[in-house]
């Protein structure tokens, strides 16, 4: 069960992106869902996450420009991604936040932001 992340590209520091992740309804349905990143040469990091219930939680890094939101009625969780910086660039997948509901992490999509 594969996971589809979308909408990465280049974009110039200050600039703004919105990714989409279609979500298998066995991964998606009564899950809180997550936006990661993995930047080359770190670890994966969980930098949004949504509750099935819709209350948010972000990493310290992003707070006040990523906001993740879900649509329930498509299985599909989105990032919105302003005020972008050099930092921001890495490979941005999106999975279940619990471990034990992961799917499979596909190829995610890739954001660059320049300088």
């Amino acid at each position: 069960v594969q996971l589809q992340a979308s909408g990465g590209g280049l974009v110039q520091a200050g600039g703004s992106l919105r990714l989409s992740c279609a979500v298998p309804g066995s991964i998606f349905v009564g899950n809180n869902m997550g936006w990661y990143r993995q930047a080359p040469g770190k670890q994966r990091e969980l930098v949004a996450q949504i509750t099935s219930g819709g209350s948010t939680f972000y990493r310290d890094s992003v707070k006040g420009r990523f906001t993740i939101s879900r649509d329930n009625a498509k299985n599909t969780v989105y990032l919105q991604m302003n005020s972008l910086k050099p930092e921001d660039t890495a490979v941005y997948y999106c999975n279940a936040v619990v471990p034990a509901k992961w799917g499979h992490w596909g190829q995610g999509t890739l954001v660059t932001v320049s300088s």
